[in-house]
């Protein structure tokens, strides 16, 4: 399956952005120059992640619609690490639907004090986003290893799965199901299952097909429907998105 979030930013930013994969599994390290005036829209993917920009260290939790984000002052630079769906909350130790649609400081969630520490060593790194990631690493390696059922929900929904055959394939029932992804990804499978066919269409999208066969192909009712689906949860038309 491809990763939920491979297509999420890239080309996508006026400013320039780069991701690889992280030594946590399926997580990604990326980082990114936001310059005065900059608006790059992130899209709903199912993720969260762990955020670093000078002297601030902050968890964005799971979109359920388009973040907009207008940087102020200068140039300012960013690292983060983004967790595949539903694995951040055992790693950051909270509810993935407390921080729903939220961008959090990191000591809001964690000790005040080793925050503090943990800032001071990301801003005084040669490459922030190694010592974001050795942070990343390291915490989780002190928490419990996520559900690998939760992993096997994703790949279900990705494929087009009901919610009642997904509970059915990972063993729980749709009310333990609807349970547990509050907490794994922020929202329900339902929404979940929006927010990834979303991202398998724009994947499509941008990789030339044509948006009535790319309508089908995701699981869409008609291109009318895909439509509709991209401006409520990327807050703008399918153009409009491709052309940025």
């Amino acid at each position: 399956m491809a990763e939920p979030y491979a297509e999420q930013h890239s080309g996508s930013s006026p400013t320039p952005y780069r991701e690889r994969a992280s030594r946590l599994t399926g997580a990604v390290v990326w980082t990114r120059t936001a310059e005065p005036g900059d608006a790059a829209p992130v899209l709903p993917d199912g993720c969260m992640d762990l955020l670093w920009t000078e002297g601030r260290l902050f968890v964005a939790g799971p979109d359920t619609r388009a973040y907009l984000s207008d940087e102020p002052g200068g140039p300012r630079r960013y690292a983060g690490v983004r967790f595949f769906p539903g694995t951040a909350p055992s790693y950051l130790g909270v509810p993935a639907h407390e921080l729903r649609d939220r961008r959090v400081d990191l000591a809001d969630l964690w000790d005040g004090g080793e925050v503090r520490r943990l800032t001071e060593r990301v801003d005084a790194a040669a490459d922030p986003a190694v010592a974001l990631e050795a942070v990343a690493v390291e915490r989780a390696a002190g928490a419990g290893a996520p559900d690998p059922r939760l992993r096997a929900v994703v790949a279900a929904l990705s494929a087009g799965a009901t919610v009642a055959a997904t509970a059915e394939e990972v063993g729980w029932s749709e009310r333990q199901l609807h349970r547990r992804a509050l907490v794994a990804f922020g929202y329900g499978p339902k929404t979940l299952a929006r927010v990834l066919r979303l991202q398998r269409a724009l994947a499509l999208v941008r990789g030339g097909g044509a948006a009535a066969e790319v309508a089908v192909v995701a699981g869409f009712a008609d291109q009318a429907h895909l439509a509709r689906e991209v401006r409520e949860l990327a807050g703008a038309p399918l153009g409009e998105l491709l052309r940025r």
